[in-house]
């Protein structure tokens, strides 16, 4: 319906003089020192204010196209509401889709959960918050990256649900695994028509290609007598299992005793980080496992159960860790439950091992991912070049001969 002007007419706009100005129903006009007119506007679309200079009288710009413009908006803003669920007024903000993605994901098949849950409510919902969806832009991504890198204290949620500091910026890797959940999130709004539009491009930060920690096989035969000493009954196989398959802490507390196959010597993983797939395991370990699963209280499905868990199963081991990781003489800041992946991993590239065959075992996505282990100052580099030496002196000497 076309609104009626009393004040912003054309005789008044004629007639206003320079340094003045008239505005009205969110238009609005000023006579400019040297005689010229000027078109703006100032409104408020689905609670988003708007201000924005449209043109000069001498330019050819009239009240009528600046009626124009308001009309567009509105319906622009009513469109982008009709694409959003039903009875949607306005386009969800970040906080409120985060929890509906979790919800989501929850109630279908997501994966890794509780890291997204940790990365969603310690830094991205309190950065992002009451932002409109697609109103999150490259620069606001930006900002964010600048924001968690400058940190002086990070926050870490304890398995009790507390909140601890430490005095140091996260890691490059640790704000891609963030950035990653925020892709995930608006890539997934844009599917269930959350939003029309996705105007963010996300770059990740270039992570370091240091050499990574890992045992010797000394420091990891002390673990293992360490754990096998400590009053914690699940400590002991936990590291024996990670040490001799290079699972995740996640896939190894998740066993249920249904999933081991000894005959086959392999262990079904459901819901492994790269899919479901077959952990190869030592012989060594499906002995433990035997005597392990035949010595536990029958009547339960885990292979590290917890009755007073909702799951029914231990979801963390961090506190007994760090006790025999510091019985073993280690810095337990250094060597995490991580390590033992990249210990076994390690072990497996350094006694000559394929990648193929190791990236099977260790359940990568890629070869690239794997390549990382194969130090370049470990010794099975130099006992390698060794190889090559004594072929080529070799064949020089039969040559001679």
């Amino acid at each position: 319906m076309a609104k009626s002007f009393n004040k912003l007419t054309r005789a008044t706009m004629r007639s206003l003089k320079p340094g003045s100005a008239i505005t009205e129903h969110g238009i609005a006009f000023d006579r400019l020192t040297n005689g010229d007119g000027r078109f703006s506007v100032n409104i408020m679309v689905d609670g988003q204010r708007i201000h924005r200079v449209l043109g000069r009288e001498s330019d050819g710009t009239t009240r009528t196209q600046a009626e124009q413009f308001v009309d567009q908006l509105r319906t622009d803003a009513k469109h982008h509401r009709l694409s959003l669920p039903k009875g949607r007024k306005r386009e969800m903000s970040f906080k409120e889709a985060a929890e509906q993605y979790m919800q989501r994901l929850e109630a279908g098949d997501g994966k890794d959960m509780k890291q997204k849950r940790h990365r969603l409510d310690l830094h991205l919902i309190p950065f992002f918050n009451a932002k409109p969806l697609s109103k999150i832009s490259t620069y606001d991504v930006e900002r964010y990256k600048k924001h968690r890198r400058s940190e002086k204290a990070i926050k870490r949620k304890q398995a009790d649900g507390t909140i601890a500091y430490k005095d140091q910026p996260p890691s490059n890797g640790t704000v891609n695994r963030e950035l990653a959940v925020l892709s995930h999130v608006l890539n997934k709004a844009l599917e269930w028509v959350w939003m029309p539009h996705k105007n963010v491009v996300i770059r990740r930060l270039k992570e370091s290609t240091g050499r990574i920690t890992y045992l010797t096989i000394n420091q990891a035969k002390e673990l293992v007598s360490c754990a096998m000493k400590d009053g914690c009954p699940h400590i002991y196989p936990f590291i024996v299992i990670a040490l001799e398959t290079s699972m995740r802490k996640t896939e190894i507390l998740s066993i249920q005793k249904s999933n081991i196959d000894l005959k086959r010597r392999v262990i079904y993983i459901p819901r492994a980080k790269s899919g479901p797939r077959e952990q190869p395991i030592t012989q060594h370990l499906a002995d433990f496992l035997a005597e392990y699963i035949a010595a536990s209280q029958p009547g339960t499905d885990w292979l590290f159960p917890s009755p007073a868990a909702r799951e029914g199963r231990r979801i963390d081991i961090r506190k007994p860790f760090r006790r025999v990781v510091e019985a073993a003489g280690l810095d337990p800041d250094q060597v995490v439950r991580h390590t033992l992946r990249h210990t076994a991993i390690t072990h497996l590239v350094q006694a000559g091992v394929d990648l193929p065959t190791v990236k099977r075992i260790s359940g990568h996505k890629t070869l690239a991912m794997v390549e990382r282990y194969a130090h370049a100052n470990g010794e099975h580099i130099q006992a390698a070049m060794d190889k090559l030496q004594s072929r080529l002196q070799e064949t020089s000497v039969k040559g001679v001969t």
